[in-house]
């Protein structure tokens, strides 16, 4: 009897031990400092570490008998940083979503919509200034809107005006409480409240300026420009707040400054612009004219280098997160800012 009472007592504490379940990155750090441009020049962009996933912390009752729990990145698509420092990872291959709050050292890995309805594709993640978060699925046609602790809301998609082919780009204005969403399959980008209501649309099949050809990605700049990248006419399209189009650049080629298939854009606080292009491998940087000057990482395994990479994040501080997709990773950056 004596013996029963002190294993329950240890599995109790065990157990007790287990319901903290606190979570942090899974990380490898940099094995050599890497820079760009390379030395003498002055730097611009410094690699910080790789997110290979998430790791369990402490004890728990699973990790009592087999180690402590983790969770690997499969395919990253997509990454968006909160304001609170929340990140959010659309991942293809696990068909899920991985949700970690570094202040509660909280994680959580979305895998439904509404109840019994399964992620299939999901492409793109979005915070809102209530740290809302924003999933479109490009296969199931809609965007899910969860609350910040991760709980399902609702969904946009219905079959009304702005309806939804192919979703795929989200980013979020917060002065406007505006949700954009990337349509590929219309060619169009819609504008959306925070309750899922169509306010406009602009956009149509083309190659005139303002017109798209499978547009794929979006970003908003950190002076309210909004950044699209129109895929199968290899350029960056930019609009103003209310998709009244201002300019494009880039063009189809093998060269410097070129596009082969563009991907994730995104904009630093100096109005740096940084275009990831999937067959290069690599990520380019142009100035607020879309003049080339500078190329970021290649083609490999290696720290900095990149397999078919996709999204690309910058958030508030001018941190870089690039989804190296098919190395299962984020590669995440310092922005320099000695360089205004």
């Amino acid at each position: 009897m004596k013996n029963k009472l002190v294993l329950v007592l240890c599995l109790s504490a065990v157990l007790t031990l287990g319901c903290a379940h606190k979570w942090d990155l899974k990380v490898q750090p940099p094995a050599a400092q890497l820079v760009w441009p390379r030395p003498p020049e002055e730097p611009r962009v410094r690699y910080v570490m790789t997110i290979k996933g998430f790791r369990e912390k402490g004890e728990s009752l699973k990790g009592f008998f087999t180690g402590k729990g983790e969770n690997l990145l499969s395919r990253p698509v997509a990454i968006a940083i909160g304001a609170d420092g929340r990140i959010a990872i659309a991942d293809t291959g696990s068909r899920s979503v991985h949700l970690f709050v570094p202040k509660e050292e909280r994680y959580t890995e979305i895998f439904s919509l509404s109840a019994g309805e399964a992620m299939v594709s999901p492409v793109s993640v979005a915070f809102d200034d209530e740290l809302r978060l924003y999933v479109s699925d490009s296969s199931l046609e809609k965007i899910a809107v969860y609350d910040n602790k991760g709980k399902y809301l609702f969904a946009i998609g219905s079959k009304t005006e702005g309806e939804l082919k192919r979703p795929t780009g989200l980013a979020f204005d917060p002065d406007e409480k505006r949700l954009f969403a990337v349509d590929t399959e219309s060619h169009k980008v819609h504008a959306f409240s925070t309750s899922g209501k169509h306010l406009f649309s602009f956009g149509l099949r083309g190659i005139a300026g303002g017109q798209f050809n499978f547009p794929t990605h979006i970003f908003r700049s950190p002076e309210g420009a909004l950044y699209v990248t129109d895929a199968m006419n290899y350029r960056i399209e930019i609009f103003n707040s209310s998709g009244k189009f201002k300019t494009l650049f880039g063009h189809h080629g093998d060269g410097s400054g070129d596009f082969a298939m563009p991907k994730g854009v995104a904009v630093d606080s100096n109005g740096i612009i940084y275009v990831v292009d999937s067959l290069f491998d690599n990520i380019q940087l142009f100035d607020n004219k879309g003049d080339f000057f500078l190329t970021v990482g290649s083609r490999g395994i290696g720290q900095a280098e990149f397999w078919l990479p996709s999204g690309i994040f910058i958030d508030r501080s001018d941190r870089l997160y690039v989804c190296d997709t098919y190395n299962h990773r984020i590669q995440v950056f310092d922005i320099i800012s000695g360089n205004k």
